[in-house]
């Protein structure tokens, strides 16, 4: 797969250099219906969480605490990538949905990477340039306006939103066109502080 020039927002790095763990999950969009890949992506979500609260041991309140802050948040952003790659993901393109962890001494990094719909992808970024741009806060609380006053939820994006605000997540995004498709690729990275 031969990629062309790559369109960045927000913060995203490709430095992998100092990485100690990591775990690669890959996918087929599709090879379930959509609804019943929702169980799919909360049980591998949660495999993803308890995978990485293990390398949080001990014996201690504040240690087996610390292990279900880290189990919560990975289970959440996890769950979050996979529902945003298999939502959106182009199924005509022929590419898998891979979700990635990465274990360093002061952060976790989530590598998620699909297809994109051709057709999503000015609006997508529209909305990427807003929350790389404006008051987070604000957003956050429109969001959930919009959220509740709408019964097919409109809460595209309440996501990313969550993890900057609750888990003061740091968010880039990465599109790339594949050369000898009418394809493109959006990697969306997620760094959490630990």
């Amino acid at each position: 797969m031969a990629l062309t020039t790559a369109q960045v927002f927000g913060e995203f790095t490709e430095n992998f250099s100092e990485r100690s763990e990591f775990l690669v999950l890959g996918f087929s969009p599709s090879s379930l219906p959509i609804q019943l890949r929702w169980k799919t992506n909360g049980l591998s979500a949660d495999f993803l969480g308890d995978y990485v609260k293990n390398f949080f041991p001990g014996d201690t309140s504040a240690a087996l605490s610390k292990q279900t802050e880290v189990r919560h948040a990975v289970s959440f952003v996890a769950n979050e990538l996979l529902e945003n790659a298999m939502k959106y993901s182009d199924k005509s393109a022929g590419q898998p949905v891979n979700l990635e962890v990465h274990l360093f001494s002061d952060r976790l990094i989530f590598v998620s990477k699909n297809s994109v719909h051709q057709d999503a992808i000015a609006d997508f970024q529209t909305y990427l340039q807003q929350i790389t741009t404006s008051d987070i806060g604000e957003m956050y609380i429109n969001q959930v306006e919009k959220s509740s006053d709408n019964d097919e939820s409109e809460s595209s994006g309440l996501g990313y939103l969550t993890m900057i605000m609750d888990y003061d997540a740091v968010l880039g995004w990465k599109f790339e066109q594949i050369s000898n498709k009418p394809a493109t690729i959006v990697t969306t990275m997620v760094q959490l502080p630990l």
